[in-house]
């Protein structure tokens, strides 16, 4: 077991995000879409080009994710419907958190903060809501459901919940009144209508009624891990593995506040204050660099959170009500990319496809820069490659879901 010696415990930290995960794997459907997304992360992880990874050292190469947010309040009792006041401290929280700009860095202790890393995502409350209308970014709903559960009663309105919103545009986080729970979150590539996470009233944000010692707003930082990718540090098994290089290997998850850090699995010390642990919220200050790249790694083309960087629900509402205009999602099914592995010019085949004259074909390293283009004239469209560096490569197509990869050698 791992020893910790902790202060001012009134409760343990649960996360149901591992038991949910299994829930929605039920369905073979669904669990193969899980795994694809799984493999895309690793894919991208595993061929990443070389990069700066070292704390405070990259601010210039990384560009800052905005994500848009919409918070479902669901009531039973009034005390339930928490105050925007409340709300808006949970988004300070979490911009605090994903950008490295939290205080706990005073608690790291010795020797873990050079692991100590900007995700360089930020949050905002949507302004536009997906009929193209103004919002506050905050539903709030009257429910005759006391308490929710993991069965997901709270993401839909015909059984006492309130609907997602495209999950494609917006980060969906319901808060509402769990039951012995206190959140949970969908993995990479679940559901669109399930997408989210789910927080208990009394663990969201740091004012109104959040309760020690979950009332520091850790335990949305926490779930949006685990909605960004993230899995739990100790990789919910015994000295189990998180696919994060920079996290060590532990025993097991981490209750309370430890005075120090315990010893296990062979590491020099356990991460207790990384975000994906299960400490206090007190004692949770950080995400490290390479959590960084893999939560990262699904905003690039093709991932589970790429179309989420052209949502338009934080430009303000358009002038006629109507629908914010969205990218065309034209699929390409019979595009082919060769050769491949490719040296120098590159062969792109629409098939049947005629429509893409005058469109770009963007070329995408593994870090999500845009490294090349060019105008497509033809059908059979070829594309010198050869200024690239070698290593793995995203192809998109000027709008189009479809995306190829290829390895320039």
């Amino acid at each position: 077991m791992v020893g910790i010696l902790p202060f001012c415990v009134t409760a343990q930290r649960n996360c149901n995000s591992t038991d949910y995960r299994r829930i929605l794997g039920v369905d073979p459907l669904v669990a193969q879409k899980l795994g694809e997304a799984e493999s895309f992360v690793a894919h991208a992880i595993q061929n990443r080009q070389p990069r700066l990874t070292a704390a405070g050292t990259i601010q210039n190469e990384i560009n800052i994710i905005t994500i848009p947010v919409v918070v479902h309040i669901l009531y039973n009792q009034s005390t339930d419907n928490i105050t925007d006041e409340q709300v808006h401290s949970q988004l300070k929280v979490l911009n605090e958190d994903y950008r490295r700009v939290n205080k706990d860095f005073q608690l790291l202790p010795e020797g873990f903060g050079k692991y100590w890393a900007d995700c360089f995502i930020e949050f905002k409350l949507a302004t536009v809501d997906p009929n193209g209308s103004a919002t506050t970014g905050i539903i709030r709903k009257k429910t005759p459901i006391q308490f929710f559960g993991l069965d997901d009663r709270i993401k839909s309105s015909a059984i006492g919940g309130d609907d997602a919103w495209n999950a494609n545009e917006y980060l969906n986080i319901w808060v509402g009144n769990l039951a012995g729970i206190l959140g949970y979150s969908s993995p990479l590539g679940s559901p669109l209508q399930k997408d989210g996470v789910v927080i208990k009233t009394s663990a969201f944000g740091t004012v109104g009624t959040a309760g020690a010692p979950f009332n520091k707003g850790r335990t949305a930082t926490h779930e949006i891990g685990h909605w960004l990718g993230l899995q739990h540090i100790w990789g919910d098994t015994y000295c189990g593995d998180d696919h994060v290089d920079d996290t060590p290997p532990q025993q097991s998850a981490t209750f309370g506040c430890p005075s120090a850090p315990a010893v296990s699995c062979g590491n020099s010390g356990n991460m207790y204050m990384d975000f994906m642990d299960l400490t206090n919220d007190a004692c949770m200050s950080m995400f490290t660099a390479g959590q960084r790249e893999r939560i990262r790694a699904s905003f690039l083309p093709g991932g589970t959170r790429h179309a989420i960087l052209y949502s338009k629900a934080l430009s303000g509402p358009t002038s006629d009500n109507s629908v914010p205009v969205q990218l065309e999602e034209l699929v390409v099914k019979d595009l082919q990319v060769y050769p491949n592995p490719v040296s120098r010019e590159l062969m792109i085949d629409f098939g049947n496809a005629k429509n893409f004259a005058g469109k770009n074909v963007i070329i995408y390293n593994t870090a999500g820069q845009r490294v090349l283009h060019s105008v497509i004239s033809r059908e059979n469209f070829r594309m010198n490659v050869s200024a690239l560096k070698e290593g793995m490569y995203f192809l998109s197509i000027e709008g189009s879901k479809s995306i190829r990869f290829f390895k320039r050698n």
